[in-house]
């Protein structure tokens, strides 16, 4: 079953339901700086009503930029919200945000809308874990050197960040997995061989995928990848 929600939101200053089940539409506004205005999917994983008491990861998806608009629907092309509505389940709640058109992704609203879930709902906050595709993945990678503390680990596919050892010192101690094709003409893998490399020698243990020969959808074989989740969710902070 697939179902829309809304859900207004207010929040303040530098920070900004799919169930394995069910993909539920929603909406919510923050302040930050600047007012940022996201809908997204949030999904609920089976025996979340169940057990009261239990808390479950936070993963938050960020798409890329051809799924921008006000069309929820445009989410399940690629990534998280594709692999649930094909029924796939996790362990975990999962949110997947839409950026308006002509509009990227904004750290401090990705932070917020974080925030809120994890307010409202039952969310393990040693298990928070990002990922994004192509502008999610530069969304991804903006929102973890924002807030470094936040998150127990972080895929960013096919995206990019200024490189330098400040910014690579801030993110050193947070597991990360880069995934890039080679042959990709729409970001080239140098952004994440760059940040890669950055990362290391800063002393990170961040790990780089480069599949050969693969374009800019990456982010296939990625999430059809159990390795992958695998090592996602067995991250937690502290």
């Amino acid at each position: 079953m697939i179902r829309n929600l809304l859900a207004p939101l207010m929040a303040l200053a530098m920070t900004s339901s799919l169930s394995a089940t069910e993909l539920t539409p929603q909406s919510f506004e923050g302040e930050v700086s600047l007012k940022v205005g996201y809908s997204y999917f949030l999904a609920l994983p089976e025996g979340y009503e169940a057990d009261t008491s239990k808390k479950w990861p936070l993963l938050i998806f960020l798409h890329g930029a051809g799924e921008r608009g006000s069309d929820l629907e445009l989410l399940k092309k690629h990534g998280p919200p594709k692999l649930i509505a094909a029924g796939k389940k996790f362990e975990a709640i999962v949110v997947c945000p839409q950026v308006p058109l002509k509009s990227v992704w904004n750290e401090h609203g990705v932070k917020a809308l974080a925030d809120e879930i994890i307010r409202t709902h039952r969310v393990d906050t040693s298990r928070l874990y990002l990922t994004g595709i192509s502008m999610g993945g530069f969304g991804t990678w903006d929102t973890a050197l924002a807030y470094p503390d936040t998150f127990a680990a972080i895929a960013p596919i096919c995206g990019g960040a200024g490189v330098g050892h400040v910014m690579a010192e801030r993110i050193k101690d947070l597991p990360c997995w880069i995934f890039h094709g080679d042959a990709d003409k729409a970001v080239t893998v140098e952004f994440s061989i760059k940040m890669h490399g950055a990362l290391q020698k800063a002393g990170s243990q961040a790990k780089l995928t480069v599949y050969p020969g693969v374009g800019h959808d990456s982010w296939t074989q990625t999430y059809d990848n159990e390795q992958f989740w695998t090592w996602l969710f067995a991250q937690k902070r502290g």
